[in-house]
């Protein structure tokens, strides 16, 4: 046998001595571009975890020379209405004198939060009606598929914008008859974007589940564990689930970078997060409502949509390559 069989005949045997998982994790490091995209956000989380430290007036003494530099918080009252990106601020004002990169990165963290909050909502809405409708079978899996199938039918974005806006005007009305505090109201608004968001984004994670566990449901590892005696709560759950956690997890991670793109949409249109507090999306609402024929302030407008643009590719192309990586025909 040659030097590059026995090679070859060594990492065969290595790599089916590998868990699937870790065969997985092997396949997702070979591919550069997704690892450097899993770079770029853990990046963007620690300056998003980080800010609130290095902004603080105790940090920008102890480093006056790398503060200095246009780290600055956001300041109403700063006389540098509109100041293009300097030295001093790197993406400039706002028409408050409010550093832009401030805002960005408070504006990423909203953001991210809504993204990652809506996901896990539609995460245990679609596995469990995913996973009931594909293990149950017959009846209930027709019945729970077509009530799916209408919600597909629906433009979900439409139905986001009754739901929230109905929510809205219902809690302005509580909190105009004293029922509700400003602060209840806002925050009662802010569940109510994650709820909603959440709410309409878990189809295709129910299909997909549904789908999993059809496939799964007659293997024999169930009906051993059937024969033991294990109740249907335990198959699904400690048996089922399990086995197809990998390609929730490619999937939740596809959701992510779509309910971004919904919550951004809808603060463009007003709808989303209010302020004081700023996403992405109504960082661009503002930017835009400053273009006019007599001055454009490209910096309102170029810095956010770059970070959210930069964010949803990199969110994209890191599932993209988890969902590869978990792709059991990805060592043939």
């Amino acid at each position: 046998m040659s030097e590059e069989a026995a090679v070859s005949t060594q990492q065969t045997a290595v790599s089916e001595s590998l868990s699937p998982n870790q065969r997985a994790w092997r396949r997702f490091r070979k591919n550069k571009f997704a690892s450097a995209c899993g770079v770029l956000l853990v990046a963007l989380l620690g300056v998003i975890l980080l800010w609130p430290v290095l902004s603080s007036p105790t940090v920008a003494k102890a480093m006056p020379g790398f503060l200095s530099a246009g780290l600055h918080t956001p300041n109403e009252h700063s006389p540098e209405l509109f100041a293009p990106p300097s030295g001093k601020h790197w993406f400039g004002t706002d028409i408050h004198g409010r550093d832009i990169f401030s805002r960005v990165i408070y504006g990423a963290r909203v953001s991210l939060l809504v993204g990652a909050v809506g996901a896990c909502v539609s995460l245990v809405i679609g596995v469990l009606w995913g996973a009931v409708a594909g293990y149950l079978g017959g009846r209930w899996d027709a019945w729970l598929m077509r009530v799916v199938d209408v919600l597909y039918s629906l433009p979900s974005i439409i139905f986001v914008i009754v739901l929230i806006t109905t929510l809205h005007g219902a809690l302005d009305k509580l909190q105009s008859a004293g029922k509700l505090t400003v602060t209840m109201r806002d925050t009662a608004k802010f569940v109510g974007l994650f709820v909603g968001l959440g709410a309409v984004s878990w189809l295709t994670m129910a299909r997909i589940v549904r789908g999993q566990v059809l496939s799964l449901r007659t293997r024999q590892f169930v009906d051993a564990s059937r024969a033991l005696g294990a109740t249907h709560t335990q198959i699904l759950f400690r048996h089922i689930l399990p086995n197809i956690t990998g390609i929730i997890i490619v999937y939740l991670m596809l959701l992510v970078p779509a309910i971004i793109l919904y919550e951004s949409f809808l603060s463009y249109l007003g709808l989303g997060i209010q302020p004081p507090q700023a996403s992405l999306g109504s960082l661009i609402a503002d930017g835009a409502a400053q273009i006019n024929p007599i001055r454009i302030y490209w910096w309102l407008l170029v810095f956010p949509c770059t970070v959210l643009v930069s964010t949803l590719l990199a969110l994209n192309f890191f599932g993209d390559g988890l969902r590869d990586a978990f792709d059991p025909r990805g060592d043939r």
